[in-house]
Parts: C-alpha cells; sequence; structure tokens
C-alpha cells in the first residue's frame, strides 16, 4: 500500500495542498493517517479519492455536491465525463486509478477506448507519455510497488508491440534504421514507440532492445548498413562523460545518422556533424 505526503497528492491531483486540506478539515473527505514517528501521509484509498474528486470538481462541480454523492454517482459521473470530453487529463487520471488498483480491465478498457477514439500515435503522446511522467513522481518516492510499475509497463508495452505488428513490412530497397539501448538502458517504452514511428514511415527496421553490447551493435552496423541508428540515453554513463559516449558512436558509425533523445542528453549541444538529439518523440519524424 502507498504512502502519499500531501506533496504528492498534490503532484498527482494537480490540487493544490492548501485545497487539500480545507476538503480535509472542512468536508471530511480523507483523513489521513500518521507514522510511528507522528509523520502524516496518505493511503491509495485517499489518492484515488482526491484524483476523482479534483476531476469532478475541475469540470465545474462544486464540492459541496461532491461530498454528498456516493462512491457510484462519482463513477458513473467521471464515465461520464471520460466519454463526452476531450480533455487529456480526465483519462491521464483514469490511468492512475487503474495503475493503483492493479485494474487490468479498466486500464486496458481507457486504452483501446482512446486508441479508436483518437489514433495510436495521439493516444502515446497526449495521454501515455504524461501519463508516464506523471507516475515518475511516484517511481522517486518509492510509492509505487514492483508490481505496479511492471504491471503498467507491460500493458504499455504489449499496446506499442501490437500496433508495430500491424504496420505492413518495408519493401525491398527501403532506407534501414537501428534501434537499441546500450547496456546500462533498461526501460524501453520510448524506444519502442520510436520503432513504431520509424516503421510506419516505411523504414525497414532492426530493432535490438535492451542492454545492447557495443561491439554487437557495431556487428549489426557492418552486416545491415543502417541508415539511421536510434536511442534513448536515460541512465548514467558508468563509462565516461555522455559526450564522450556520443562522440565514439560517431566516431564508429560515421555513415549513419545517430538520432538520441532522454534525460542525459537534454542539455548536450552535439558538436558531431552526424549526431542529432531530440526531446519529443514526434520530433523524431522531422529528423528522418
Amino acid at each position: 500500500m502507498g504512502q502519499y505526503s500531501i506533496k504528492e497528492l498534490e503532484q498527482l491531483s494537480g490540487i493544490k495542498a492548501h485545497t487539500i486540506r480545507i476538503w480535509e478539515k472542512r468536508h471530511h473527505l480523507i483523513e489521513p493517517q500518521r507514522t510511528k514517528t507522528n509523520i502524516r501521509y496518505y493511503s491509495d484509498e485517499d489518492l484515488k479519492k482526491i484524483i476523482n474528486v479534483s476531476l469532478l470538481n475541475t469540470h465545474g462541480i462544486k464540492i459541496s455536491r461532491i461530498v454528498g454523492m456516493s462512491g457510484d454517482e462519482i463513477s458513473n459521473k467521471i464515465i461520464e465525463l471520460s466519454q463526452s470530453q476531450h480533455d487529456a487529463s480526465i483519462h491521464i487520471d483514469q490511468l492512475i486509478v487503474s495503475m493503483v488498483d492493479l485494474d487490468e480491465e479498466k486500464f486496458e478498457k481507457t486504452i483501446s477506448g482512446l486508441t479508436l477514439r483518437f489514433d495510436f500515435e495521439k493516444t502515446v503522446t497526449e495521454i501515455i507519455y504524461p501519463f508516464l511522467e506523471k507516475i515518475g513522481v511516484l517511481w522517486q518516492t518509492g510509492n509505487i510497488s514492483p508490481a505496479q510499475e511492471h504491471f503498467v509497463s507491460n500493458l504499455i508495452r504489449q499496446k506499442i508491440i501490437v500496433a508495430i505488428d500491424a504496420l505492413p513490412i518495408a519493401p525491398q530497397g527501403a532506407r534501414r534504421a537501428l534501434l537499441y539501448l546500450p547496456e546500462i538502458e533498461q526501460h524501453e517504452i520510448a524506444l519502442l514507440f520510436y520503432h513504431y514511428l520509424t516503421k510506419k514511415a516505411g523504414f525497414k527496421t532492426f530493432y535490438l532492445g535492451q542492454t545492447v553490447p557495443h561491439e554487437d551493435l557495431k556487428s549489426v552496423y557492418e552486416t545491415h548498413h543502417p541508415e539511421i541508428i536510434i536511442t534513448s540515453l536515460t541512465a548514467a554513463n558508468p563509462s565516461g562523460t555522455m559526450e564522450h559516449y556520443l562522440k565514439k558512436m560517431s566516431d564508429d558509425f560515421p555513415n549513419a545518422k545517430i538520432l538520441a533523445s532522454g534525460y542525459q542528453v537534454q542539455h548536450i549541444i552535439p558538436a558531431w556533424p552526424n549526431v542529432h538529439l531530440f526531446k519529443k518523440a514526434l520530433d523524431l519524424k522531422q529528423l528522418f
């Protein structure tokens, strides 16, 4: 069970801590518990309730009315809003609730409905990415269990892989792209989406996945001669600076355009002509 500070409730719900305290004292919406050292904390149930109350309040329902609604009434109103509104925050909040509950059916239904309603790219960039950024707060503070992290990651991975498999195979003579994560990288959701975008753009793709040794990368490059190499760099390079790593990539793969994203390269200005950095997934399409 998660234990959240009021600051974490604020970050996840979008409701200011001051307002949460007012709701707590005046309307008794939630009741914090205390640790053995007398530190206040909130439970999973408190988090879900604040998210749901925040969602209804943001969409014009007064807190005085929400307080008098039953759990079923709140749930039904949220379903009604999610079906009629295009506001991404509604769907992101519902994904968070599904994750806390490990509710695969609700998570699946939300993503499938959005994919049909919008399109796959828009669902990933406007719903799934912001959702992952928002729950990054929970990962950093240890309030997501390994089960919840695997639950979320695997369901999203499955969705992207199914979308990739549904794309047509590139014709003979198509441009070639190699996608990989270096040995220190484990999280591949961003790279999988890059794979989807690359294959959709008509490339013949070589997807190597996580923790690829550099010598193996060189072997594939020498055999298949990809025009583009795509990676995501979020973990610190244990063997030197990220600038050193990018220079090595530039030197070892001189005939390829190297496209890299991720936290570790956000503030780097590339000094190598074949290295290009990007921040947002859809920016990748402009670099092909």
